[in-house]
């Protein structure tokens, strides 16, 4: 290289000896510096796109950490706010920051190693962002937004490793894009609160395990593919028909237009009509009354279906929108507006006609159905039970209320003699029962709401790395003593709980868990209660074979969250219809324990662990021993209880063989086949 092609060389080469020093320091800390700023300047680098893209965010206040002079990531540390690292970015997670203005992931498509995106609860507007070119991508996430228009339908073409989508709550309109029926990996879409018109494509995915559709202006037949989802997904649009809904109705057959020509005054009179014109009338009258008649039948139909649904939801809430639509219960102004009747009673409600809410506590200041209905709300979900929507009334309460439709499995006092007796129930970890309503055609449930949100958005939706073990013991322990007390107040209850999973446990400021839909099997329909409670998909359920869920099936399911707890994995079997060994959580932890790679089974994110592993095997042996397949090998839920509040306390043998005095067996663990040496590192504390 000549010596005006570099300055610092030519710089030295001219200056004398006593500025040689500096000189040489000078080049050394430019070969230093150079590599650390030029690895922040490569265009197209992830720092590079995700500077880019934060340039086209409006509010940018919390991304203070994104500084071009660090990276994003330090191996699978990640050093910027929102972003998943893996050695890399794999990730962008900004859910419910605020966020603003036109949705552009455009400086994003530069990312090959990207896997997923999630924009969740933000207040994006725009149309669909074009992300065929993001090849590489598994998972998308832009629900409770305010994003609009149609949808191309190519969008999702090239993206063979797309597995789940959600773009529920936005405003999006037109019909449903074919290239998302054409994805080969998909597991999961939800398109559900939206103006999406036609028919619904036809998904031919074998392994597709959620579809939601509910809240849409959708129609024609539902795709016989999808006949094996829940009824529940295709709600809210009025013209949908076929499986799993009522089938479809067939349409009136055309009436026959005989063409008539001008009569020529001068032309012949016609013959008399024969024989073949008068059956050609005849049956011309004959379609015509069958059509008539068909009109009738599809009028009458409509009407009894409008009548089902007049108590519904007017419209549902979708993203965008600051208050929740008003629910029309076809009740005089009068009557809504009357206060909800007091009582000093606990419990003491008693039914309303009238159609207001009934309370069964008295330590909660009292409101109205209308208070409800004009609060400032938001949707928290849709589960298999219904809609939760977050409600904040004028008084300054903050509610969550949540729609059953599926609460038609006993009459009206059953009904309210049974929710006064939850009402009577009282435990720390018992997220209580404020006040219901009662409808023929749906029932409301209004509990307090919890700002910690559920255990299942802690573990999987966000970030896990919060919960430590400590904190994981502890929401164990919490949950434990709430079923603990359901099997103690309720007695005569097959299953104490029957729902038991981390989606319905929540959590308050301490972290402290509450469990929630608890004790609704009496008044939960039979069909729906068998396709979706979780204490249908045991393996003791077996309606084919005469068997039936006991209260060890709570037993079974308490079980399974321990381990889901522990793993940090989500029990995949609980997407699916009875119960699946192939897709059970607990076939792959004892599996991982055969081939003694339980060192493997615990939470990578979880902290705080290296001086707990003997009590982390202790939990994992008492969650595989409330998950035996043979009910008569399980333990009881006293059993599990009382071990599980041993935890901490030195109160096992080092081969947790067997309990102190206060224990009621010895050599416990002598039919499993956990044995110490079996997961992959010392029991020694």
């Amino acid at each position: 290289m000549r010596n005006w092609e570099n300055p610092v060389m030519l710089a030295c080469n001219t200056a004398s000896k006593k500025n040689l020093p500096s000189c040489i320091f000078l080049i050394v800390f430019i070969i230093v510096l150079c590599p650390v700023v030029m690895s922040q300047l490569v265009p197209d680098s992830d720092a590079d796109c995700l500077l880019k893209f934060k340039d086209t965010l409006a509010n940018v206040s919390e991304f203070s950490s994104w500084d071009a002079s660090t990276s994003p990531c330090q191996g699978n540390t990640a050093n910027w706010f929102g972003v998943l690292c893996s050695n890399y970015v794999y990730g962008l997670q900004l859910e419910g920051m605020g966020l603003t203005g036109k949705l552009n992931l455009e400086p994003l498509i530069p990312m090959k190693n990207l896997r997923t995106i999630s924009l969740m609860n933000n207040n994006f507007n725009g149309p669909m962002p074009q992300v065929k070119r993001f090849s590489g991508l598994k998972s998308l996430y832009l629900s409770n937004n305010r994003l609009s228009g149609e949808i191309p339908a190519d969008v999702f073409q090239g993206m063979p490793l797309l597995k789940k989508i959600l773009l529920a709550n936005n405003a999006f309109r037109g019909t449903i894009p074919s290239s998302l029926a054409s994805l080969p990996m998909l597991l999961e879409v939800r398109l559900n609160g939206n103006q999406f018109q036609g028919q619904i494509p036809p998904f031919q995915q074998r392994n597709l395990k959620l579809a939601s559709f509910e809240n849409n202006d959708l129609d024609g037949p539902i795709p016989a593919s999808l006949s094996n989802m829940d009824p529940g997904s295709f709600a809210g649009n009025k013209d949908l028909c076929d499986a799993p809904l009522s089938p479809c109705v067939p349409s009136s057959p055309a009436i026959p237009v005989v063409p008539v020509s001008p009569v020529d005054p001068k032309s012949p009179t016609p013959p008399p009509m024969g024989k073949k014109n008068g059956s050609f009338y005849t049956l011309t009258i004959i379609l015509i009354v069958i059509g008539i008649i068909l009109v009738i039948i599809a009028l009458v139909f409509c009407f009894i279906q409008s009548r089902r649904r007049r108590h519904c939801l007017s419209d549902y809430p979708s993203a965008g929108n600051e208050r929740i639509e008003s629910y029309n219960y076809n009740q005089p102004t009068n009557k809504i507006n009357k206060p909800a009747v007091s009582h000093k009673r606990r419990g003491a409600s008693t039914p309303d006609p009238g159609g207001r809410l009934l309370f069964v506590r008295d330590d909660i200041q009292r409101f109205g159905l209308q208070d409800l209905l004009r609060a400032s709300a938001e949707v928290l979900g849709s589960g298999t039970f219904g809609a939760s929507y977050k409600a904040a009334i004028s008084s300054g309460q903050t509610l969550v209320v949540k729609r059953y439709k599926h609460m038609n499995n006993v009459g009206r006092d059953e009904f309210h003699e049974h929710m006064r007796r939850l009402g009577r129930l009282n435990h720390p970890n018992l997220l209580p029962l404020v006040a219901y309503y009662y409808r023929r055609e749906e029932k409301l449930l209004v509990t307090e709401f919890m700002s910690n949100s559920s255990l299942a958005s802690l573990l999987h939706a966000n970030n896990s790395a919060g919960l430590d073990w400590i904190t994981r013991l502890k929401i164990i322990k919490g949950v434990a003593k709430g079923l603990s007390y359901l099997f103690k107040e309720l007695p005569t209850l097959t299953i104490p709980h029957g729902h038991i999973k981390s989606s319905n446990i929540v959590l308050d400021e301490s972290l402290e868990p509450l469990l929630t839909d608890y004790a609704l099997r009496p008044v939960m329909s039979s069909e729906h209660a068998h396709n979706f409670m979780t204490a249908y998909k045991s393996p003791e359920y077996r309606p084919t074979k005469g068997q039936a869920i006991t209260k060890k099936t709570d037993v079974w399911c308490f079980g399974v969250l321990i381990l889901e707890i522990l793993t940090g994995r989500f029990p995949e079997n609980y997407l699916t219809q009875g119960y699946d060994p192939n897709m059970s959580l607990v076939t792959w932890v004892n599996g991982m324990v055969k081939e003694k790679k339980t060192g493997d089974v615990f939470d990578k994110e979880m902290k705080g662990k290296k001086n707990c592993k003997a009590e982390m095997i202790n939990l994992l042996k008492i969650g595989l021993r409330c998950c035996e397949e043979e009910e008569e090998r399980r333990m009881e839920m006293r059993e599990a209880v009382e071990m599980i509040e041993m935890l901490g306390e030195g109160e096992f043998d080092d081969d947790f063989g067997s309990m102190d005095h206060r224990g009621s067996h010895s050599n416990l663990y002598s039919s499993t086949l956990l044995e110490d040496d079996d997961f992959g590192f010392s029991m020694n504390r």
